[in-house]
């Protein structure tokens, strides 16, 4: 997997160091930019980390120009996990927030998104491209069929985020077959504001650009926000059905597997 750029290499993490650069670049944008926290973070070190990370893939986005042995040639990274990979006794990491139900029992092949992030001085270009290019390809290599995990909005105040909750529950609200459910205890209605007054302008300019991507793909929502202090984040759990991705999106995952319908 490497991009036109002859700087940037896509891969999967292949050793302790693959995975600490991924957890310094995680540190860098949740702990430091976004004020988050955990039980495992080390701070000395700087590694955002959990103990789910020895679980899942790590998809890397490299630049070659910048130190590997500062673990600073990270730029971009997303975390991946298989539904077959748990075990009978294994859950997933969105556990933690929502009852995934609709999903275990659905039948169809998972694969869980979670820590998705971009180093500032990379962002607005074409990191988050390449990231999804790849994931493409792990995507068709597997034959996933449902795509889901938490995404957040900053902060943990409901009433700014009043807007696009609203808008994400009146207007992609995951069907029922596939409408997951933000546990009861920190669980944050999302129809905040009533259909008639919901500004979509206003909603989508609140909405953080991960959330749009996976709109534009055809992508749901689970029902009810997830209030995370630790991350000083209010969560939604999103839901792509590669079935019912919209034709465009469909297209260009199909032409990469060398297909045509």
């Amino acid at each position: 997997m490497t991009p036109d750029d002859p700087h940037f290499v896509l891969r999967l993490a292949a050793d302790a160091r693959d995975l600490q650069a991924a957890q310094r670049l995680r540190y860098l944008v949740f702990v430091e930019e976004l004020g988050g926290t955990g039980e495992m973070v080390d701070h000395a070190a700087r590694l955002e980390r959990d103990a789910f990370d020895p679980l899942f893939d790590h998809l890397l986005l490299i630049d070659t120009r910048r130190d590997p042995v500062a673990l600073e040639d990270v730029v971009g990274v997303y975390r991946l996990l298989p539904g077959d990979r748990l075990g009978p006794q294994g859950r997933f990491y969105s556990e933690e927030e929502y009852d995934l139900t609709a999903l275990r029992t659905s039948g169809r092949r998972l694969l869980e998104l979670g820590r998705s992030c971009v180093h500032p001085d990379y962002r607005g270009g074409m990191a988050m491209f390449h990231l999804w290019n790849a994931l493409a390809d792990y995507v068709l290599e597997r034959g996933i069929e449902v795509l889901f995990g938490v995404a957040s909005f900053h902060g943990t105040d409901p009433g700014p985020l009043a807007m696009p909750l609203a808008w994400l529950q009146q207007r992609h609200l995951a069907p029922e077959p596939l409408r997951v459910r933000a546990r009861p205890a920190q669980f944050q209605p999302m129809d905040l504001v009533p259909p008639a007054a919901i500004d979509r302008k206003a909603a989508m300019q609140a909405m953080p650009s991960l959330i749009k991507a996976y709109l534009r793909l055809g992508g749901f929502v689970g029902e009810g926000a997830w209030i995370d202090h630790a991350f000083n984040t209010t969560d939604v759990c999103l839901v792509m059905d590669t079935g019912r991705m919209s034709a465009k999106h469909r297209e260009f995952y199909l032409r990469k597997a060398g297909r045509a319908e």
